[in-house]
């Protein structure tokens, strides 16, 4: 698996950055794709080599707004046991605080104040799970509900999402009064990076959890739920900024880095059939309701039906009536 690590850095990139920019324009306009055709413009030829390869060879592309040096493994030394990586033609060195478990450094892109590491890790050998845990995720109240189906335990995380939430939400409404659009860019860049901070600890507890108990990972496939009208107006603030999305693909790649396998199933009434008769019962807010008896959290619930859905013990209520026919005794057809 290729992932991409960000390191900050303090030089100033600034004069090869331009000339970056510089071979990107020339390799557009020329479509030239070898170091040779912008030999004159000073930059080394193992970044222009890269930078060409981007942005000559897309025919696609027209004009650019910024370009980041980018770097092969061929130029690029790496030191696991000092855990530096050093780069001679640009005669810098920084050091990495991720994992060192990588088995190749693949490229290097530099930006203004950034370093962005691509490496290819080696993933672990999938095994076949003995129980499974659901995954049920919120766009009200915890982030995050998983129930584990086997032994019955509950996770809940991220609560503090909401709070996140409404904290920015207001600070925008406040500063779009004052008209300081400037810093409404900045707090916007603040808001996502405190929340993605938080989907990755959740995607890491959530993973770490089913790899303690052998488990599968079972989520709701999601996917168009943006779309559904059935709302009212007043949520779709609440729904935009949900990030659902990005803690599928976090958990996704964790797993499979573990060996976790995850799976996926239809969401329709995972929050109103009941984990234990597989009825349907009656959700009020955070509360749920069912004729048996069941009365329990919403999201508890929910994630119970998750996991026994994917393992085979609850049907979807479709499927439930669809199975029952008739049950009349059958008639004599009559002429007419």
């Amino acid at each position: 698996m290729i992932l991409t690590y960000v390191v900050k850095h303090d030089r100033d990139f600034a004069s090869e950055l331009a000339k970056a920019r510089q071979v990107a324009e020339y390799g557009i306009k020329h479509r030239v794709i070898s170091s040779k055709h912008v030999k004159h413009l000073g930059l080394k030829s193992a970044i222009s080599n890269q930078v060409l390869k981007k942005y000559a060879k897309n025919r696609k592309c027209k004009f650019i707004k910024s370009v980041n040096l980018a770097l092969p493994s061929q130029s690029i030394m790496v030191d696991q046991e000092r855990q530096t990586i050093r780069i001679p033609c640009l005669k810098f060195e920084f050091q990495y605080m991720f994992p060192s478990e990588f088995t190749k450094v693949n490229q290097i892109e530099i930006s203004k104040d950034k370093i962005f590491v691509s490496v290819t890790v080696s993933e672990l050998d999938e095994y076949d799970p003995s129980c499974f845990i659901g995954v049920d995720r919120n766009a009200t109240g915890h982030c995050v509900v998983v129930a584990n189906e086997s032994t019955g335990k509950v996770l809940k995380l991220g609560k503090k999402a909401k709070h996140i939430h409404e904290k920015y939400k207001n600070m925008r409404r406040q500063l779009q009064k004052k008209e300081k659009f400037g810093k409404l860019k900045k707090i916007k860049h603040r808001e996502s990076n405190i929340v993605k901070d938080l989907n990755h600890k959740m995607s890491r507890k959530i993973v770490d959890f089913a790899k303690e108990n052998q488990a599968g990972i079972v989520l709701e496939d999601l996917k168009g739920i943006r779309k559904n009208k059935k709302h009212r107006k007043s949520f779709n603030h609440i729904l935009n900024s949900w990030s659902f999305c990005q803690v599928e693909q976090m958990i996704e790649y964790k797993a499979k880095l573990q060996g976790v396998q995850v799976f996926k199933i239809d969401p329709r009434y995972t929050s109103q059939q009941c984990s234990r008769c597989g009825l349907l019962g009656k959700r009020k807010a955070k509360r749920f309701e069912c004729t048996c008896g069941n009365i329990e959290d919403a999201d508890v619930n929910a994630a119970f039906c998750i996991a026994l859905r994917h393992k085979g013990v609850l049907q979807l209520p479709v499927e439930r009536d669809t199975g029952k026919g008739s049950t009349d005794t059958p008639r004599e057809a009559m002429l007419v």
